[in-house]
Order: structure tokens, then sequence, then C-alpha cells
């Protein structure tokens, strides 16, 4: 049994952003799919707050939230592939844009969600975002490949669900939000992201995350018209 253990789902990029991390610091795992319509023992018991993935389980220790765990595995293997800078500045900077992340990329996840009226709230709210990320987050790498320098790290994981997974959203929503010539630099990052080493190696098939985010947004919208009935 593997002393380090991954639930998750294959749709998610949250927990894509574990298992990245997890392949880019050569960490040996036990990956563990989980039924969100039928959560497992396991999955309630290890995260009895939120009852949600991913939980990476270590040494019989759970710990929960994509970022969380990110840091955790950071500080638990330091020797291979750190994902934050040395220096005190460097890991600050890196510190804001992920929290950044976690509290301005909800709305892109509101495009998918919705439709009219609401779903064009939701674009325009997730341009600004962007705006301000083109401008000063993926505007400051210059030179560099990633955040991480010549390698990738927290911060461009944090930001992962948005090169792969968000294309996704956009066909199946409907909706063109990432404009290559409004967005340049981060569409630059996107690719760089999708084709690094480890990166390239361990992501789902576009065709298949457009195929169940389809379903699931029919599934949703019917679901939503339904209850206003």
């Amino acid at each position: 049994m593997a002393d380090v253990k991954l639930l998750g789902t294959w749709p998610s990029p949250f927990s894509y952003r574990v298992i990245l991390a997890l392949k880019l610091k050569g960490i040996d795992y036990e990956y563990i799919e989980q039924d969100l319509s039928n959560k497992s023992p396991l999955l309630l018991q290890s995260n009895p707050v939120y009852k949600k993935i991913p939980v990476l389980i270590h040494g019989g220790n759970p710990i929960s939230e994509s970022m969380t765990i990110l840091q955790y595995i950071d500080e638990s293997w330091p020797e291979t592939h750190p994902l934050l800078p040395a220096d005190p500045y460097g890991r600050a900077v890196a510190r804001f844009w992920i929290k950044f992340a976690e509290e301005k990329l909800s709305s892109a996840s509101m495009i998918f969600r919705t439709s009219g009226e609401e779903q064009g709230k939701a674009v325009r709210e997730t341009v600004e975002v962007m705006e301000i990320l083109e401008e000063h987050a993926f505007g400051s790498l210059k030179e560099k490949g990633f955040f991480g320098g010549e390698k990738v790290n927290m911060v461009d994981l944090a930001y992962g669900v948005m090169g792969r997974w968000f294309d996704a959203i956009e066909e199946c929503s409907g909706v063109k939000v990432i404009d290559p010539l409004k967005f340049p630099l981060f569409c630059g990052w996107a690719e760089r992201f999708n084709e690094a080493p480890v990166i390239r190696d361990n992501l789902p098939g576009r065709k298949e995350l457009v195929d169940f985010y389809k379903r699931r947004r029919e599934m949703m919208l019917a679901a939503a018209a339904a209850a206003s009935n």
C-alpha cells in the first residue's frame, strides 16, 4: 500500500493541481477515483467538513483543499523541484497571485454553470480578471517561461485550470472569452504550460473534457429550468 494516497475525480482541475505537483516532485502515490454522487466512507472520513475532493492522505493524515495540499507537498518533499521561490519576497509574490486565483477564478466557472444574462455577467467579470492578470501577472514573466522561471511552480499550477479546462468550458458553453489578440501573454504561457514536460503527459484529453462538461452543463441547466417552473 502506498504511503501517499490521493482522492480525486478525473475531470476536476483541482485534482490535477495535486496530480501534477506529485508528478513534478516524483512522488509515488495511489490514486483513488471518487464518485461524488455516492461519496465513499473514506472521503467522508478524510474531509468531514467540506466532503469534497481533492484529499491527500500521507501516512494516514488527510489534507484537504488543493492549494493547501500543494503547500504541504512542497514542505514535506523540499529536496526535489521546489514549488515556491527560495527568497521571502518571491514567496510573498507567489502567494499573492495564488490567493488572487483562489478568490477571482470562480467567475469563470459560472460561465459553464449559467446561461443568458447571468452567463453574460460571468463573462464580463472573467474578462476583467483576465485583463488584470494579463498586465500584472503574465506581464511580469517577461523573458521567463513560467512563474518559476524555467520550471513550473505553484503559481503555474494554480492557474493551470485556465489552460486545458477553460478551453473546454468555452467550447461547451458556446462563448469565447480568451481572445489571443487581447490576451497574448496569457495564451503564450498557457501553450508553454500545456506542453511542458510532465504536464503534457499527465493532462486529461481535451475531447474527454469537452464531452464531460457538455453533458454536465446540459444536466445543470435542465435542473435549473425545472426548479424555476
